[in-house]
């Protein structure tokens, strides 16, 4: 494998991973039905799920735990999330050229969840075909 054909599959790499994280991160990002948790309303919810495991029957416990395990992940993630704005950054830098390489088109993009302006700053052109 020549030194340029190991370049090109290490670039190609490094552009996915780029379009991955920030589809993922606006896919996360996307508001959800009912009232949106904040991280004090988890952590509230948090402390009554310690209480009321102290008189649960065992079906309810069982339930209390798997529910504290969900939001104890929930509050991580919210804590760890990456930057949508850096992701962004990267993904204008890449999404132009990966789109090409991969035949996505400007249409598809947008049924991702992609907003037009993000795709207008990426060089991504709205074509009809």
């Amino acid at each position: 494998m020549t030194p340029q054909h190991k370049a090109a599959l290490a670039k190609g790499r490094e552009e996915g991973l780029a379009v991955r994280r920030y589809l993922e991160a606006i896919e996360s990002a996307r508001p959800r039905r009912g009232r949106r948790r904040t991280p004090a309303s988890i952590s509230k919810r948090l402390s009554a799920i310690d209480t009321e495991l102290a008189t649960a029957d065992p079906l309810t416990r069982l339930h209390l735990i798997q529910q504290k395990k969900d939001l104890a992940d929930e509050l991580g993630r919210s804590a760890e999330s990456e930057d949508l704005g850096e992701l962004e950054k990267q993904f204008v830098k890449v999404a132009k050229a990966y789109g090409e390489r991969k035949g996505i088109s400007y249409a598809t993009w947008r049924t991702a969840g992609v907003s037009a302006a993000v795709l207008q700053r990426a060089g991504v052109a709205r074509t009809r075909g």
